[in-house]
């Protein structure tokens, strides 16, 4: 059973940062494309990062420039540097894998999110 882990959410005032992390365990094989996305109050859910097993990155433009995702793939972690925070950052960020497991089983897998708030 594999397992999608976020930590490194909380409260931070407005042009401060933040460092998530997301840790998978389980019978994991390899670790393809991974991503965080975000969901604010009463608005959808949208992708905000995503780094392929290459290492290729894309943003949304909303967070270009201040965010920066990266992978640790030995530790089979991503991580999302959040820097200049504003208050419309505020959301559940939630981190997303690829994940090849056990029995050559290749699935998308959720974590369950962690908040951030961005105070003004």
């Amino acid at each position: 059973q594999v397992q999608l882990v976020e930590s490194g959410g909380g409260l931070v005032q407005a042009g401060g940062s933040l460092r998530l992390s997301c840790a998978a365990s389980g019978s994991i094989i390899s670790m393809n494309a991974m991503g965080w996305y975000r969901q604010a109050p009463d608005k959808q859910r949208e992708l905000v990062a995503t780094i392929r097993s290459g290492s290729s990155t894309s943003y949304a433009d909303s967070v270009k420039g201040r965010f920066t995702i990266s992978r640790d793939n030995a530790k089979n972690t991503v991580y999302l540097q959040m820097n200049s925070l504003k208050p419309e950052d505020t959301a559940v960020y939630y981190c997303n894998a690829l994940i090849l497991s056990s029995g050559f089983d290749l699935r998308n897998y959720w974590g369950k999110g962690t908040l951030v708030t961005v105070s003004s």
